[in-house]
């Protein structure tokens, strides 16, 4: 399976898909790397790794993602003949023409046990809220915020003692172990 992985940030959850193909444990390639932030850590181990990358121009705007960037990036997707799109800590609404283009081909991965605590840093809500329990999701994009059809959950427990730094590293720990198990159950459907 060909993946596209969109990114934002330092790519950890790239890098254990990348560490699933080169281990033989997922049967796939990362055939382009994109990212909204020119000087993401995402792109520098996408080089690093001989994977082609380039940048989305989103005109400016902090958190929009508009369509002419959408369409740019769905014309990279298929230039490289991406079948799955993987989102690795990509901070932007995936909407049409992205969603139609890719349908039921797009992954995220959410920190927290999906439906609770959606939107932007789950893991600080969940110690917050004072919640005893907290984790990851795999599951398909679709037009809403972390809405989509769940594919695997992992669980975390929030600890007495944790702060939001803590859990999010014990959070990330399981997103790397289900990122790869969420695309291989995919490319069995």
């Amino acid at each position: 399976m060909r993946i596209g992985i969109l990114g934002s940030g330092g790519g950890s959850n790239m890098q254990a898909i990348l560490d699933a193909v080169e281990d033989g444990s997922l049967d796939a390639e990362i055939v382009l790397v994109l990212s909204d932030i020119p000087d993401a850590f995402i792109l520098e181990r996408a080089k690093k790794a001989g994977i082609p990358t380039d940048v989305i121009d989103c005109r400016g705007f902090k958190s929009k993602f508009p369509p002419e960037a959408q369409i740019e990036t769905i014309d990279a997707l298929k230039a490289a003949k991406v079948e799955l799109v993987c989102l690795a800590g990509f901070m932007r609404l995936i909407r049409q023409p992205l969603l139609e283009a890719f349908p039921d081909r797009i992954l995220n991965i959410h920190p927290s046990l999906l439906p609770a605590y959606p939107g932007f840093e789950a893991w600080r809500q969940a110690v917050d809220d004072g919640a005893s329990e907290s984790g990851c999701t795999v599951h398909l994009v679709d037009s809403g915020v972390d809405t989509g059809p769940i594919l695997i959950q992992a669980k975390v427990p929030v600890l007495p003692d944790d702060t939001p730094d803590t859990l999010h590293a014990r959070i990330q720990k399981e997103e790397h172990r289900i990122y790869p198990e969420a695309i291989r159950q995919v490319m069995a459907n």
